[in-house]
C-alpha cells in the first residue's frame, strides 16, 4: 500500500529531526571558547546543560498537547482522547531514569564519535528485552533471542572498531573512547528500566503519549536543572574537562556561549529537534506502523555516519559497516521484521507466527523510546 504525502512528511521528519538531535549535540561538543574569568579557549564540554536543553524539548511537547486538545474542542466532533486522569507522580521513577540515561550519554558523547554514539545505543533491546521477561513476564520468541545475540556481536564490533580508530585517531584518545563507549552501554540498561517501568506503571493509564513525554520533560527538567547548582561545587578531578575540574561548572557554558553566540544555534538544533521527533515518532507509529519507526530509527544512524564522513569529524573505518550491518539485523530480528518475508515461505506455519507474537508487544515498548530518545 502506497503512503500518503502526510505520512512521508513524518517519516521525513522523524529521520530528519532524529539525526539532526545528536549531530547538532555533537556539533555543540566541537566548540571551543574562552570561559569566565578569562580562561583560555577550551572545549565546550558541558553534558548536564545539554541534558537541561533536551528535556526543555521534551516539556515543549506539553504545551504542544494542550493547544492541540484546546483547538480540538473547538470541532463540533473532538476527535483527540485526552486520557483518563493520573498521579503526575507516576511519572517520577522514569524521569530520573531519563536523567541519569541522558546525562550519561551526552557525557559519552563527548568521548567518542557521533556514529559510534548512535550504534552503541542499540544496546537498549538487549537489556529491555532481559528486564521485560524478568519484571513484566514476558515471553521473548526464539527470533527475538538470536536478535539479541547478534545485537551483542554487532557491539562487539562496533567497540573493535572504536578500539582500532582510537589508536589512528587524534581527535579522541584511546582511554576516552573506551570509556565513552562503556558509559553509552550503561546508559542503556537505566533506560532499559525507564522503558519497562514506562510499561508497568503509566501506559496501563492510558496516558496520551505527548503528555507522556511532556511530564517527564517536566520532571527532568526541574530536578536537572536544580541540581546544577550542587554540581558546580562538586569537584571531578580529571573527569571534569571544565577548566574547574566540577562536576558541571553552568556560568562557564554562559561564558562560553557569550563569547561564541553560534553554540546558541547547536543547543537550540538539540532542543527544537528532540521535540519535533517525539512529535514526529509517535505520528509515524500511529498513522503507519511500530515497525516503521524502528527501521527509520536505523536508517538515522545511517544518516548520522555519513554526515560526519562528510564533515570530517571522523574517518571512515570499514568495521563500522559490519558492526552497523550486525546490529541493524539483531534489530531486525529482535523486532519482528523477517516475519512479512517469513510468511511468504511454504514452511512458515500458524504455529510459528503465535510463538512470535509477543514481539509486537515489546516493539510497541520500544516504540516508547524517545532520545533520548534519545539525544
Amino acid at each position: 500500500m502506497a503512503w500518503t504525502k502526510y505520512q512521508l512528511f513524518l517519516a521525513g521528519l522523524m529521520l530528519t529531526t532524529g539525526s539532526i538531535n545528536t549531530l547538532s549535540a555533537k556539533w555543540a561538543d566541537m566548540f571551543s571558547a574562552p570561559g569566565c574569568s578569562g580562561t583560555p579557549n577550551h572545549s565546550f564540554s558541558h553534558p548536564f546543560v545539554q541534558a537541561v536543553c533536551m528535556f526543555l524539548g521534551e516539556l515543549s511537547c506539553l504545551a504542544v498537547f494542550y493547544i492541540l486538545i484546546c483547538h480540538d474542542r473547538r470541532r463540533p466532533a473532538p476527535t483527540i482522547e485526552p486520557g483518563q486522569s493520573f498521579n503526575p507522580l507516576l511519572f517520577l521513577p522514569p524521569a530520573i531514569c531519563d536523567m541519569a540515561g541522558t546525562s550519561i550519554m551526552y557525557v559519552a558523547l563527548n568521548m567518542t564519535s557521533a556514529s559510534s554514539f548512535q550504534m552503541l545505543r542499540g544496546a537498549v533491546i538487549i537489556f529491555t528485552g532481559l528486564l521485560s521477561v524478568a519484571f513484566l513476564g514476558r515471553r521473548l520468541a526464539s527470533s527475538q533471542w538470536i536478535g539479541i545475540l547478534i545485537t551483542i556481536l554487532g557491539l562487539v564490533v562496533v567497540g573493535l572498531a572504536d578500539f582500532v580508530s582510537g589508536n589512528r585517531d587524534d581527535s579522541h584518545k584511546l582511554s576516552d573512547v573506551i570509556t565513552g563507549d562503556l558509559l553509552i552501554i550503561m546508559a542503556q540498561i537505566i533506560v532499559s528500566v525507564q522503558m519497562v517501568l514506562e510499561e508497568k506503571f503509566i501506559y496501563k493509564h492510558n496516558v496520551h503519549p505527548l503528555k507522556a513525554v511532556g511530564t517527564e520533560g517536566f520532571f527532568g527538567f526541574v530536578i536537572l536543572t536544580l541540581l546544577l547548582i550542587p554540581m558546580f561545587y562538586i569537584p571531578a578531578g580529571s573527569f571534569g574537562s571544565n577548566p574547574r575540574q566540577v562536576l558541571e561548572d553552568a556560568l562557564d557554558a554562559f561564558c562560553q556561549i557569550g563569547h561564541k553566540p553560534l553554540i546558541v544555534l547547536a543547543l537550540l538544533g538539540n532542543t527544537v529537534s528532540i521535540a519535533f521527533f517525539n512529535f514526529a515518532g509517535i505520528s509515524v507509529t500511529k498513522e503507519i506502523s511500530a515497525t516503521t519507526r524502528m527501521v527509520l530509527d536505523s536508517l538515522r544512524t545511517l544518516v548520522i555516519w555519513a554526515v560526519s564522513l562528510a564533515l570530517g569529524w571522523e574517518s571512515f573505518h570499514g568495521l563500522q559497516i559490519l558492526g552497523f550491518l550486525i546490529l541493524l539485523l539483531g534489530t531486525a530480528l529482535y523486532n519482528g521484521l523477517h516475519k512479512p518475508l517469513m510468511a511468504r515461505l511454504p514452511c512458515w506455519s500458524t504455529e510459528q507466527e503465535t510463538e512470535t507474537g509477543d514481539a509486537g508487544e515489546t516493539e510497541r515498548l520500544l516504540g516508547a523510546e524517545k532520545a533520548a530518545q534519545e539525544s
